[in-house]
């Protein structure tokens, strides 16, 4: 085989086979085909596409470029989420520790954040003493003891994948449908889980900004989890402004703990049970969403899920104290209230802008080599649909660097648009894909 025949083929639109994907993913891998070929090549996907065949043979080839984590020694079904990313989304804080209180096994791996804020992993950080990493037989025997385990992602799961992402992150092919759902599910089957739930965000936030591209990526999601065998749903939900109050690290793991402690925000306590009620179903713990539903409230309001949360942050080594006390989690030193510049009612946010205010305060990562302060952030007590007064508090940002007010101050003002007439926010959970709802 030839690359150059490859590209061409791509090129005139024809589709590929599963030995010609294979070879174009290994050979990439052990640096045989430049990044030249590679560019051209994914530039020939962005404009004429993938078949699904094709996206299946993509994914399984870049899960089996590297380490596939075995989890056939845990005890019951495993069960895996992931998010398509977005601002103030801490998910897997919240639904984890709900999941593993009703004994399904939540062995996760997660990577570090590049972007806005940290990764989940680096949000579990701001407990003191928590390490996120062990062995794999510490892991598999942590999950087995106590259901929930959580550590970061190896360096050799989907390798490929990692190498393709970056070459596709400087060639403009980021934004195509195949190459993000096998991006984002060759990781998810190569973690091993056996069920697998996807929060597919739709709006100004996400990936997807309109709700029929964002539900043409969650079909071709679960058409591939379907076809290799994992039990698969997505839920699209509304990412049009940050999810919850908080955005930051230490100040999205107290809203977690509010959550979990029966309080927190309505639409982010909503899109958490809603998740967390089809993992439990994927799992077999449940007969219907009503049922799940139930147990996920019920797990909330006996206090069973929070001490889970603390029963798991205390095995890997951190303050359990801490999911008492959330005040003792880490604080910035200084802190300034975002005052509203005109009356009205707040009609529409630009959320990634809200997600940069936080990085410039140092909430996030512009290079894998950025530390992260875990404790600065933004608190927005206002959202989409409420009435502001001139001059009163929106919200308060956070920071250790007081020069770094301004800058984040006007991005975030100037996210927000302020108008005379209301208009209804939008439904937060836009549609649910089921194996039903696509061609497997």
């Amino acid at each position: 085989m030839r690359m150059y025949d490859l590209i061409e083929k791509k090129k005139q639109g024809k589709e590929l086979t599963k030995e010609e994907i294979d070879y174009i993913i290994s050979e990439y891998s052990l640096n045989e085909i430049p990044d030249y070929q590679m560019s051209a090549f994914l530039m020939a996907v962005y404009f004429k596409g993938m078949t699904m065949d094709e996206t299946v043979n993509l994914t399984m080839a870049m899960a089996n470029s590297g380490d596939t984590l075995d989890l056939s020694a845990i005890d019951g079904i495993k069960v895996d989420k992931h998010s398509t990313g977005g601002v103030g989304d801490k998910t897997s804080l919240i639904v984890a520790p709900m999941l593993a209180s009703l004994g399904v096994p939540i062995a996760k791996m997660s990577g570090r954040g590049l972007g806005h804020t940290g990764g989940t992993i680096d949000k579990l950080e701001s407990f003191r003493g928590f390490k996120t990493s062990l062995s794999e037989e510490a892991f598999i025997k942590q999950v087995n003891d106590i259901k929930l385990a959580l550590v970061g992602q190896t360096a050799n799961l989907a390798p490929a994948d990692k190498k393709i992402y970056a070459l596709r992150d400087v060639t403009a092919t980021v934004n195509q449908k195949s190459l993000i759902a096998s991006s984002i599910m060759s990781k998810k089957i190569a973690a091993g889980a056996d069920s697998i739930i996807l929060d597919v965000k739709c709006g100004s936030g996400a990936f997807m900004e309109n709700l029929k591209d964002a539900e043409e990526l969650a079909r071709i999601m679960v058409s591939i989890g379907e076809m290799v065998g994992r039990q698969t749903v997505a839920i699209i939900s509304d990412m049009n402004e940050p999810l919850g109050h908080y955005v930051g690290n230490a100040l999205e793991v107290y809203e977690a703990i509010e959550v979990l402690s029966g309080r927190g925000e309505e639409r982010l306590k909503e899109l958490c049970i809603t998740i967390a009620s089809y993992m439990l179903i994927g799992g077999k713990k449940a007969e219907s969403f009503e049922d799940a539903r139930e147990k996920m409230e019920r797990v909330i309001r006996e206090g069973k899920a929070l001490d889970k949360l603390a029963e798991f942050v205390n095995a890997q080594g951190g303050d359990m104290n801490q999911v008492y006390h959330p005040d003792q989690l880490p604080k910035a030193m200084y802190r300034k209230e975002l005052l509203a510049p005109n009356e009205g009612y707040l009609t529409a946010c630009k959320t990634s802008e809200v997600g940069m205010a936080s990085l410039i305060l140092g909430g996030g990562r512009e290079t894998k080599e950025s530390e992260i302060d875990l404790s600065v952030g933004i608190r927005m007590d206002k959202k989409l649909g409420d009435h502001v007064d001139k001059g009163e508090v929106m919200g308060v940002i956070f920071a250790n660097d007081a020069d770094l007010f301004k800058p984040a101050y006007d991005r975030l003002i100037n996210a927000y648009t302020i108008s005379e007439k209301l208009q209804e926010p939008e439904a937060l959970i836009k549609k649910v894909i089921t194996r039903k709802d696509v061609m497997v």
